[in-house]
């Protein structure tokens, strides 16, 4: 009964605490997709002129703030307010997935809003799904999955930043800058991309989901480990 009503009280407090960046992002979102509207109403008769317009990168970069941050501002604050480890791991869990959905489910029906009531010529929609089976329900399964994969890294980076500091979250950037660029270099990481387009599928997405679980399982050891002396 305890332990419920903790994760209650942790998913309340993450909920409330992310609202104010919430609002400002669709505000600024809502903003730029308002002025590019009336900038392809404006540009109809103008040539060739089209928008290009993706909502998915928007939500995906927030969430990679989010899931930052998480790890340097509300970790601290709920185990000075007595959270245990365990309930963190299990709140934070279920609020990425919970956040994930939402943003999926917000930012494809406002694309299916524009396009059915927005039908201009000179601006277009663009999102992964139009690889695969472009339909409402692909896009909101294919951003949930990616939203919580990018969650799931961010969070763990924020911890390593947080526990180790900068030379240790630094350390960890670097070697993967290093085998992007090597990969370059070589021409294996082309080749790969390549061939995941190729093959690409509703079944690479659930993997990618796969393999964020298996990183936020990975951040309990992290998690489980840090003491009132690291949230100072």
């Amino acid at each position: 009964m305890k332990m419920g009503k903790q994760i209650r009280g942790l998913l309340y407090f993450f909920t409330t605490d992310i609202r104010h960046a919430f609002i400002i992002f669709w505000t600024i979102l809502l903003s730029t997709l308002s002025v590019s509207l009336i900038a392809a109403y404006v540009l109809i008769n103008v040539g060739e002129t089209k928008m290009i317009f993706t909502l998915s990168i928007a939500v995906y970069i927030f969430c990679g703030f989010i899931g930052f941050l998480t790890a340097k501002e509300r970790i601290p604050f709920s185990i000075k307010v007595g959270a245990t480890r365990k309930n963190l791991f299990v709140s934070l869990g279920i609020f990425f997935l919970g956040l994930a959905i939402v943003k999926a489910l917000l930012s494809n029906t406002l694309q299916l809003i524009m396009e059915r009531m927005f039908h201009v010529e000179t601006i277009a929609f663009i999102h992964p799904a139009q690889l695969l089976t472009n339909s409402w329900l692909t896009r909101v399964l294919i951003d949930t999955t990616v939203m919580f994969f990018i969650l799931s890294v961010m969070f763990l980076l924020g911890l390593l930043f947080y526990k180790y500091g900068l030379f240790g979250g630094g350390s960890v950037v670097g070697v993967a800058v290093i085998v992007l660029l090597l990969g370059l270099a070589q021409g294996w990481l082309v080749d790969l991309i390549i061939d995941v387009y190729q093959s690409l599928s509703m079944m690479l997405f659930y993997q990618i989901f796969f393999i964020g679980v298996v990183l936020y399982g990975v951040s309990w050891m992290f998690l489980r480990r840090i003491t009132i002396a690291n949230t100072k």
